[in-house]
């Protein structure tokens, strides 16, 4: 009895064991994953998820087909708060969207219904940099010039990215940008530059590599200041917001602003994703990132790849939203976010 009880429970184990892996590659087996996109076709978020579908099915279990839907709205928010509140959780859902989304949670920005620190992160293709960058022919090309004259720098609206990096460095570097808004998106601002009616602007600088790849190479624009955790490998004398901190508060305030450019375009799972699920789509995205096709697909769509992995991008958005109150307060005050 001992033996066939022992006979029993080991065929029982090895019956475990057999069917674990083969239940979690029949969840992608037949089946369409879909990657929502919290910006319109043609954009560049849009540009990587397309990018990404054309070759995550391969890494998968089942070797699913991935498809692109886009889902536009209040600067991304809308698609995250689809993908935290109504996507499926068995992993055939997935959304890519802008970085700031944590960010965006600790300011208290309006119509946020997600927890960031709750979403189930995946990966980054590319980590990001924001560059305050001046038109050549402005004749400033540092941020000390930057301190001895106006500079009329041009964004989209009082409250994005573009204008709150240049309202911060006015308010505790002493530069003297007067920010005029209402553009109606990136390339009329960029129309803008060209036309003389603004000198500068804020902008993701893979942006430009992709856009306007002629105004970094021959000179057209100066970089005076970089928002990120690193700096571009190719504008290594250009110092990082970080760098120019003159104490520990400005040093917070500083990181905090910087932290949705530590990683660039994440994708991310709703929370509650089973972790044998979240494990799978880190190591598909892990595998994909090394494989010789994908590079080259990227590479002919321009993108520019330095991932950073799903528990990296966790631990940063974790640190984002626990940003002591009072710098994010000093932080919303400067930029104008109250």
């Amino acid at each position: 009895m001992r033996l066939a009880r022992i006979g029993f429970m080991s065929a029982l184990l090895t019956f475990g064991a057999t069917t674990a892996l083969p239940a979690a590659a029949q969840d992608f087996h037949d089946k369409t994953i879909r990657i929502n996109v919290g910006s319109p076709p043609g954009t560049g978020y849009d540009t990587f998820a397309r990018l990404v579908s054309r070759n995550l099915g391969r890494f998968l279990p089942g070797n699913p087909n991935v498809v692109v839907n886009n889902m536009p709205g209040a600067s991304g928010v809308n698609s995250v708060n689809y993908l935290y509140n109504l996507a499926p959780k068995d992993g055939t859902f997935i959304g890519l969207f802008d970085s700031a989304m944590p960010f965006y949670e600790a300011i208290g920005a309006l119509g946020i219904r997600y927890k960031s620190a709750d979403l189930s992160w995946i990966g980054s293709l590319t980590r990001g940099v924001n560059i305050i960058s001046v038109w050549h022919t402005a004749g400033v090309t540092d941020i000390e010039g930057a301190k001895k004259r106006e500079i009329v720098l041009g964004a989209v609206t009082g409250g994005g990215i573009m204008s709150v990096y240049p309202a911060m460095v006015n308010a505790i570097l002493g530069t003297k940008f007067k920010i005029v808004t209402g553009y109606e998106g990136s390339a009329a601002v960029d129309l803008a530059l060209e036309k003389g009616e603004v000198e500068a602007r804020g902008i993701l600088i893979s942006s430009w590599r992709t856009g306007h790849p002629d105004w970094l190479k021959d000179r057209k624009v100066h970089p005076i200041v970089q928002i990120g955790f690193q700096r571009d490998r190719e504008l290594s004398d250009v110092p990082l917001l970080t760098e120019l901190a003159q104490n520990d508060e400005q040093a917070r305030m500083f990181r905090f602003v910087s932290g949705p450019m530590a990683y660039e375009r994440p994708f991310a799972g709703p929370p509650g994703l089973p972790p044998a699920i979240l494990d799978l789509y880190r190591k598909a995205f892990g595998a994909m990132q090394k494989d010789a096709a994908f590079i080259e697909d990227a590479k002919k769509g321009g993108v520019d790849l330095d991932p950073l992995s799903g528990e990296e991008i966790a631990k940063i958005a974790v640190e984002i939203v626990a940003t002591p109150e009072a710098t994010v307060k000093a932080v919303k005050a400067m930029a104008g976010l109250n």
